[in-house]
């Protein structure tokens, strides 16, 4: 949907258009189940008559987005000012040499911390006079496409970013006008929240309901409101590409690129056009290096990029951090009739179906919106750090929607759409060290969301607004400042040094992400210590009395010993410990069976290509000896997409099932698989996630 009119301007080279452009062809222009695309596109009256989209339908490029070859390879007489290596000499396609980009700054990852951060780099740019190129990766088919949340929104962050798109004050109109801009844009609501209830479900049936004045003050929705993230993110994308940034949907950030293996100097996109038997195909092309002065990274929970780096620079030791702990969200997006059709409701709960008494140490709880027109999204949030190896959080969620009190919220009505991702839940203590030579962390790839308010859409806004300022100011200090962009100079100089922006650190410490992240910091460990009635007792007590400032922390960070933390993989137990659950037939009505509602994410990926979900190799025996043996094969029942299961005790990876949640990377028996990313423009097809 974004089209690309800047690359036409700066970028039109023959050999750097064909890379990305023919090779993406075959993988995207016709990437999606693609009637899920053509049904949520019409966002209205039309969207509950496509529930199950067709798979072998087609779909139009102005369906599915502008941004193709056809628009770019017509403007490759355009002339670009950046250098390029190639070299046609190597005896393999594999082994030849990419063709490199120079920018100023390269995102990786497309989403509202990414977006906020090009876009307010290009006010600085345009308020200072010092221009930066800037450049965004996204892996999904087209900007919002692998965006998924909840989603109520706080939107002072949003209102932050806008309010410089006028004259550079803080008193810009745009801040006020975002909803009637988003309505314009995406033909999508931002619905005031209207009616806030928390309720405590009973298996048998029943609920009670907390009053909000014994509600953390952090769960108040007031001023909030209901949208769809993905639609947010289309929007901020057209913003950001008309103030100059590049996007470039539909290729996966492959590999982080080193100077000298001590800083990072940018990225590579995947290779295209390779057959599962690792030879190249007809359509192969390289894939092309993205080098910036500043690298930053904003791919969500548990990006593949942003975790090698963390890794590689020891980023949790230094930072004295805990693991990261991260819970499993499932969502489906209801279309209802007007009778159950509440606008601005918004609903929690804990209980049922995860927690049956107050020492229940499941962690998690259920969210139910209602969005204008008249759309329901309902979803569940399971704690990654559960015991129970047969617990099954998509069936956990099909059973929590047969309770009366959500039942009643959707019935009559047609689910249109259906998607999982994984969040961060380890909070305060789980933040790692920021930056590192030549980068930095953003939003959920650094573990910005508080779970507590349910919420972390804002933080990873105010992050990115925080990191351009903090890259702004450090790349346009000094003398003859200018004249050292790529804006300017079309290239990198080779003899400057990456640098490591240490100011993002210290300008997010300071900020009110940090006092609300310190403020519950404790209130997970004390779920996971002591069950839901303690941790309700205890968030309680932070909330209302200490407000962050107990002298105590409850998890112990781990600092050097982070390999003898306990990870969400290593809690789970033996499954000589529990019994099998049952659980009941899906309606086809209220409740779906997995792959009928995995139609409804028009989840697509290029069948011939290697598997991108890879075991490791120095734990190829889990798989044969451990996981079905020990534990009896949890992975064939925490993936929300079908994709791991066992034939006659062997493992079969249905790698084209893949939705990207990132689960499989967290909870697998020793975590066991290596997610790498495939093709890009794979994946779910999200339309008003």
């Amino acid at each position: 949907m974004l089209r690309c009119a800047n690359i036409a301007k700066r970028s039109s080279v023959g050999s750097l258009s064909a890379a990305f452009f023919r090779g993406s062809t075959p993988a995207v222009a016709n990437s999606s189940r693609n009637a899920a695309v053509a049904a949520y596109s019409t966002f209205g009256h039309e969207i509950g008559t496509h529930s199950k989209p067709n798979a072998s339908e087609p779909v139009s490029s102005s369906n599915h987005r502008k941004f193709t070859n056809k628009s770019i390879c017509n403007n490759t007489d355009h002339q670009l000012h950046r250098p390029f290596s190639s070299d046609s000499d190597a005896d393999s396609p594999l082994d030849q040499p990419r063709e490199a980009m120079h920018y100023d700054v390269v995102i990786v990852g497309g989403g509202p911390a990414g977006l906020a951060a090009s876009i307010r780099l290009k006010q600085l740019s345009s308020q200072k006079g010092i221009d930066l190129s800037v450049c965004i990766l996204e892996k999904g088919s087209e900007v919002g496409s692998h965006i998924l949340s909840g989603n109520v929104f706080d939107p002072k962050a949003l209102e932050e970013l806008l309010s410089h798109n006028d004259n550079g004050d803080n008193d810009g109109a745009d801040s006020k006008n975002w909803r009637e801009a988003l309505l314009e844009s995406q033909d999508s609501h931002a619905t005031p929240v209207t009616d806030d209830a928390f309720l405590v479900l009973t298996e048998s049936g029943g609920s009670y309901q907390v009053p909000n004045i014994f509600l953390p003050s952090q769960l108040h929705n007031h001023g909030n409101y209901i949208i769809s993230l993905s639609k947010l993110a289309r929007y901020l994308g057209e913003m950001a590409e008309g103030m100059g940034v590049e996007i470039y949907p539909g290729f996966a950030a492959d590999e982080v690129l080193y100077a000298d293996g001590k800083a990072v100097k940018g990225v590579a996109t995947k290779d295209v056009g390779i057959a599962k038997d690792g030879e190249t195909k007809d359509t192969f092309e390289r894939g092309v290096e993205l080098l910036g002065r500043q690298t930053l990274f904003a791919e969500g929970a548990r990006g593949s990029c942003s975790e090698s780096i963390i890794s590689k620079f020891n980023l949790r030791q230094e930072g004295g951090a805990d693991v990261q702990h991260f819970g499993l969200g499932i969502k489906e997006v209801w279309e209802v009739p007007e009778e159950n059709f509440k606008p601005g409701f918004v609903q929690h709960t804990l209980g049922f179906p995860l927690q049956s008494s107050v020492m229940d140490k499941v962690y998690g709880g259920s969210f139910l919106y209602h969005q204008e027109p008249n759309l329901v999204l309902c979803g569940l949030v399971v704690g990654l750090d559960y015991e129970n190896p047969y617990i099954n959080p998509y069936q956990e969620f099909q059973r929590w929607k047969t309770h009366p009190a959500i039942k009643s919220h959707l019935e009559g009505g047609t689910c249109v759409q259906y998607g999982a991702r994984v969040l961060n839940e380890g909070g305060y203590h789980s933040l790692p060290k920021l930056t590192f030579p030549g980068g930095m962390l953003l939003g959920c790839s650094a573990g910005f969301l508080n779970a507590v308010k349910i919420k972390g859409s804002h933080c990873a806004i105010q992050s990115g607004i925080v990191a351009a300022e903090s890259v702004y100011e450090s790349l346009t200090s000094g003398d003859n400042a200018e004249e050292k962009t790529v804006a300017s100079m079309g290239e990198i100089n080779a003899e400057e040094s990456p640098l490591e922006v240490t100011k993002y650190a210290e300008n997010m410490e300071k900020s009110w992400v940090y006092d609300e992240l310190k403020e519950v910091r404790n209130c997970h460990e004390a779920f996971s210590r002591w069950g839901v009635g303690g941790g309700l007792l205890y968030t309680g007590i932070a909330a209302h009395i200490t407000k962050g400032r107990e002298p105590w922390t409850l998890p112990t960070p781990v600092g050097n010993n982070i390999d003898e933390a306990k990870t969400d993989a290593k809690s789970t137990k033996p499954a000589k410990d529990f019994q099998p659950i049952k659980y009941p037939a899906p309606d086809g009505i209220l409740t779906f069976d997995l792959l009928t509602n995995l139609q409804r994410s028009g989840t697509y990926h290029e069948d011939d290509q290697p598997s991108h979900l890879r075991i490791k190799a120095d734990v190829a025996h889990v798989p044969e000896n451990i996981s079905l043996q020990v534990y009896a094969a949890p992975e064939s029942r925490f993936c929300p997409a079908g994709v791991y299961e066992y034939v006659d005790e062997k493992l079969v990876i249905n790698a084209q099932n893949c939705i990207h949640c990132k689960c499989c990377s967290i909870k697998m028996p020793e975590e066991y698989i290596d997610w790498t990313v495939p093709e890009g423009g794979g994946g779910p097809q999200y339309q008003v996630m």
